[in-house]
């Protein structure tokens, strides 16, 4: 501690700043390579490839495929109508003989990569479905002339947007399970699922399974029941072909733990058994010392209506040493942090377990984090593994490295145009992608496993509302200590001003610049976005009339100006011990209070503003990746070498991709 601690603050700011800044490239490698609708492409650079053995880099790339090999699951899940849709427009693009060059088949190539990005027909971040602009009988031509068969029931799907119109239901009327577009519930009801697994979960459990997290919940002959992914089971022929890769890897591990915890990850997906899952999670919490690290499986379920599906997802990664000096700082003060934090000490962890934290570059992303992938990842999700435990987590550099390149390539940004003055603007080129970085630390190391359960409380008890929820606590958790002067002392951030660029874009962002994403006339449905506008607005409303945060308008343009920033501190602190309550006590009136009131409606007249002056900056709100390629290289008959190679072409890593890993 003492040795890592005079390093950190003989380096200070300067030398963490550049171990997580965008490095320069003197071959002029290009980031973004393709945009289109309110998407942009980009690629991303994996430092340190090179410095891993043979051995490790085998082991990435096995466990990158296993990872890819789960592609078509996230698709199946995201909804049942995505993969025949997908394989239509695949064919098309693959074996259309016709002019490509009008104004229609450009249209419907756009919908064919907005549809890659989303892995599905739903929008990837606002879970709106969207539909081609191009006109129905063109499209009908065009399945017709590559020879798709039920062309018209698949029309009459895409072309309609009230069918199954959103991903996640969050209607305040109707049954939320029945009026989502995921394939976690066929002919159920959201009481009839909530009855299956109360009668399931034992609250005196001090280990609770997480009971659903890997099935569909399906009516047979007037009979609720489970159907299980796992082989031989539902999506069996994927998970088999994952499973292959993973022995693989095993085979090329770099030590005991992580060939222990392959061998349970395997073992999970052939039983499908919720207690082998937890074993996995166990022993795959304890590996801190390897280079390579991953996640696969079935983890989130932000996508599930009620909160307990979980989504498909693999990442895999290599650590960054020399930026991870950070977050391994962060860890050994956990402890410190935990015993700090502004919440009722009945909620409080009185020995945090086990916090372990790196920076990552990442090697491949897969199934629900491709295109599209998280920043920073903190597991396990359950509660009682983090108590007793601990938890891993990671910031992904090179990700928010190629963000920030592919930022600079573009001519204006929308920091000049929401920021209300030049003192913010400059605040934010001085401070800002740093404090970015280590908010995403204090939310992904310290935030999602901090706190505890009072005592019988279930993990879902916050049903649709915990991902939000869960968000903003992590969040506020972040938000709350980057300006505790504990930072300045452990020499993780320079001064105490650093702290006010990350307020100062917090809530720009959350008050208003985000809504740049959302499609005028719909409600804010995402869990993250949903999080950042709860905090956004509950402040500036709490704050109103003390001079906290002010909404100015100036030529007609609006801004929100925070006027006091240890005020706007304090408040984060109150509503980070409210959240805090609410889960450890699963208040679920409470938590269904704070959403509705803050998270979902968007004011129309600022929502158009927001959208017409971000428009005409002519930047794509969201972003997404392709990978690298990692190409083994054989000499007399063995592999000696995994080379990387950086594609240029999204269209075509997409259709790949659909050939080499197609299993539904």
């Amino acid at each position: 501690m003492n040795t890592l601690l005079k390093m950190m603050l003989a380096g200070s700011f300067a030398a963490l700043a550049a171990s997580c800044a965008p490095k320069g490239d003197a071959d002029e490698f290009k980031y973004t390579i393709d945009s289109f609708a309110d998407l942009k492409v980009m690629r991303y650079r994996i430092p340190g490839w090179d410095a891993l053995t043979l051995q490790q880099k085998a082991y990435a790339y096995h466990l990158s495929e296993a990872a890819k090999l789960g592609r078509d699951i996230t698709w199946d899940q995201y909804c049942g109508r995505n993969l025949p849709i997908r394989h239509a427009v695949e064919a098309i693009l693959e074996n259309y003989k016709g002019d490509r060059g009008t104004p229609e088949f450009e249209a419907f190539t756009v919908y064919a990569k907005r549809l890659f990005f989303s892995n599905g027909v739903h929008h990837h971040y606002a879970e709106d479905k969207f539909v081609p602009d191009c006109p129905r009988p063109y499209f009908a031509s065009l399945l017709e002339a590559v020879g798709c068969p039920d062309a018209e029931p698949m029309l009459d799907f895409i072309y309609d947007p009230d069918a199954l119109a959103q991903r996640r239901s969050t209607s305040k009327t109707g049954d939320i399970v029945a009026l989502s577009a995921v394939n976690f519930y066929e002919g159920v009801t959201r009481a009839e699922a909530e009855r299956f697994y109360a009668a399931q979960e034992d609250p005196s459990d001090p280990h609770p399974i997480s009971y659903g997290l890997n099935s569909k919940l399906v009516k047979r002959n007037g009979r609720v029941q489970e159907e299980v992914w796992k082989e031989g089971g539902l999506y069996g022929e994927a998970i088999s072909k994952i499973c292959a890769e993973l022995q693989q890897a095993a085979e090329v591990a770099e030590n005991d733990t992580q060939r222990k915890a392959l061998g349970l990850l395997i073992d999970y997906y052939r039983t499908g058994d919720l207690r082998t899952w937890d074993a996995f999670n166990l022993e795959w919490v304890k590996d801190t010392l390897g280079t390579v690290d991953f996640i696969n499986g079935f983890i989130e379920d932000y996508d599930d209506p009620l909160g307990r599906k979980a989504t498909w997802e693999g990442v895999v990664h290599i650590k960054d040493a020399e930026a991870s000096k950070r977050t391994e700082l962060l860890s050994l003060n956990a402890q410190w942090f935990e015993d700090h934090s502004p919440v009722d000490d009945r909620f409080k962890k009185k020995s945090v377990k086990g916090v372990s934290a790196k920076v990552v570059n990442a090697v491949a992303l897969a199934g629900a984090c491709y295109p599209a992938t998280p920043i920073g990842i903190n597991l396990p999700n359950a509660d009682w593994i983090r108590k007793e435990h601990g938890s891993k987590s990671v910031t992904i550099a090179n990700i928010t490295s190629a963000y920030d390149q592919a930022a600079l390539e573009a001519p204006r940004s929308a920091l000049s145009e929401f920021a209300w003055s030049q003192e913010e603007i400059d605040r934010y080129k001085k401070y800002g992608g740093y404090t970015d970085d280590v908010h995403t630390d204090l939310h992904e190391c310290l935030g999602h496993g901090s706190g505890q359960l009072l005592p019988g409380v279930s993990s879902t008890a916050l049903g649709e509302y915990q991902s939000t929820l869960e968000e903003a606590r992590a969040d506020l958790f972040g938000l709350y200590y980057i300006a505790d002067p504990k930072l300045v002392e452990l020499g993780i951030l320079p001064d105490t001003e650093a702290y006010k660029a990350q307020y100062d874009n917090y809530i720009r962002n959350g008050a208003m610049v985000q809504f740049s994403r959302v499609e005028l006339g719909k409600q804010n449905t995402e869990s993250h976005m949903q999080n950042r506008k709860l905090i956004a607005d509950w402040c500036y409303e709490k704050g109103a009339g003390r001079g906290i945060i002010e909404k100015r308008v100036r030529d007609g343009k609006t801004y929100f100006v925070v006027c006091d920033h240890q005020a706007l501190r304090g408040l984060f602190a109150e509503l980070l011990a409210e959240i805090q309550r609410i889960k450890s006590e699963g208040d679920y009136e409470a938590g269904k209070r704070l959403v509705e009131t803050y998270a979902v409606q968007i004011d129309p007249e600022l929502h158009k503003e927001v959208r017409t002056r971000y428009e005409a900056l002519n930047l794509k709100p969201y972003g997404g990746f392709v990978n690298p390629e990692i190409v083994p290289v054989e000499k007399d008959g063995a592999i000696v070498d995994y080379r990387l190679e950086y594609p240029d072409d999204y269209l075509a890593q997409q259709l790949d991709y659909g050939h080499k890993y197609r299993t539904l």
